[in-house]
């Protein structure tokens, strides 16, 4: 007989045992006061007693979920239109609020059109896989380091799949040379890699897919209300958002919100439309979700001086970092990872900060991160102070000093 019970148990004592079982911090948000957050999870005589801490590891890049116009926009939005979408859009129709964002969406990319999804992870892995049943025989080169959703996308289309060195051009070209020119090839990457802070040579890419007759799909979601002059991405900043078929990007991490989307020419979009089951069977986005990404593109579009802020905020982290000798990896994004390259000293770092200096960090490790480059991934955003930086300064000090963790060399 199978014991299911404990096969699930087993699988979970196996995670504990390496060192990367996840435990999730029990925060509260607090608007108008990020990046202070309630913390519930420690204890006194009377059982959990809420103590604020400070967040350094949160995808709101820009504070953008606390600004006042999208707070405003969700707040009128429901007491407009109510709460829910009422099924899927092709059922229950699409609500105006959608219309209107698809259309901020493509402007802001300079697309002819845009499509919504529940989420980035949904937008990616149900138009990779649609690209794969629309294009016969085709082979996606993707980036060795991309994300999960666009793997399990590439994986669910069942196309060939050639992956290339992580932003080694030299050899996407040479994987491009083998295949026949009249052969359909997606070149799949993303613009900045959230775990290393690292950007893709794009413009080079582009050069590349021009000369072998291949597709491009971009991943935007951690560069989308970050870089350009509107917050378009690094496509924008770099002047090649045009050569690039298909951008994806997010809604809930600098636009503050929830959501996915993916932005193309007409055509394409209709056709994912048409075919990804990720968006016909899904229940849409909540209006009053969508009335808040709305206001925050919109937003975002004439507000560069926050993108300026929060460059000059990480900038100014890992050069303090730095200084006091701390082994902060090379980033050329606002990504400051800090490498401890190890699970268990990763979660017992950030369980110290926490305690101890009521400083929020969430461990990265494995699969997120290959084994051994386990790291801390800090976040700075236009909201956090010098203050704030010094707090965190002597908070990481003290944790690398008392758990006698590795300096920089």
């Amino acid at each position: 007989m199978v014991d299911y019970n404990e096969a699930f148990k087993a699988a979970v004592k196996a995670v504990r045992a390496e060192g990367r079982y996840r435990v999730f911090a029990d925060i509260e948000r607090m608007r108008g006061r990020f990046p202070t957050a309630l913390y519930h999870g420690g204890h006194n005589e009377h059982g959990v007693e809420p103590r604020e801490i400070t967040v350094w590891c949160s995808n709101d890049y820009l504070g953008m979920g606390q600004h006042p116009a999208v707070v405003e926009a969700m707040r009128s939005a429901a007491d407009r239109v109510g709460a829910g979408a009422g099924g899927t859009r092709n059922i229950a129709g699409t609500t105006h609020y959608h219309v209107r964002l698809e259309r901020a969406l493509a402007d802001l990319h300079g697309k002819e059109a845009a499509l919504l999804f529940t989420s980035g992870y949904v937008s990616n892995e149900a138009t990779l896989s649609t690209i794969s049943r629309i294009l016969p025989d085709c082979v996606i080169l993707s980036d060795e380091l991309n994300h999960a959703s666009m793997i399990e996308g590439m994986r669910g289309g069942r196309s060939v799949k050639r992956i290339w060195r992580h932003n080694d051009l030299a050899h996407l070209e040479e994987l491009l040379s083998e295949l026949p020119l009249e052969r359909p090839k997606v070149i799949a990457f993303e613009s900045v890699y959230s775990m290393d802070g690292d950007i893709a040579p794009m413009t080079e890419i582009c050069d590349l897919a021009e000369k072998y007759n291949a597709f491009t799909y971009l991943d935007e979601v951690h560069a989308v209300g970050m870089y350009g002059a509107r917050g378009g991405g690094v496509s924008e900043r770099d002047g090649v958002a045009h050569r690039i078929d298909i951008i994806e990007g997010t809604l809930g991490k600098a636009f503050g919100v929830m959501g996915g989307y993916i932005a193309a020419n007409a055509s394409i979009v209709d056709a994912i439309r048409s075919y990804a089951s990720g968006f016909i069977f899904t229940t849409a986005l909540s209006p009053v979700l969508v009335a808040g990404a709305l206001a925050s593109v919109e937003t975002l579009k004439v507000s560069n001086h926050l993108r300026e802020q929060h460059q000059e905020r990480a900038a100014k982290l890992k050069a303090v970092l730095t200084e006091e000798g701390l082994p902060v990896m090379p980033s050329v994004s606002h990504i400051v990872p800090i490498k401890v390259g190890d699970p268990v000293q990763c979660k017992r770092v950030t369980d110290y900060l926490l305690e101890e200096h009521n400083i929020y960090v969430q461990p990265i490790n494995y699969p997120t991160v290959p084994k051994g480059a386990e790291r801390l991934r800090l976040t700075p955003t236009p909201l956090h102070t010098d203050d704030h930086m010094g707090v965190l300064l002597k908070a990481l000090d003290d944790a690398w000093t008392v758990l006698k963790l590795k300096r920089a060399a």
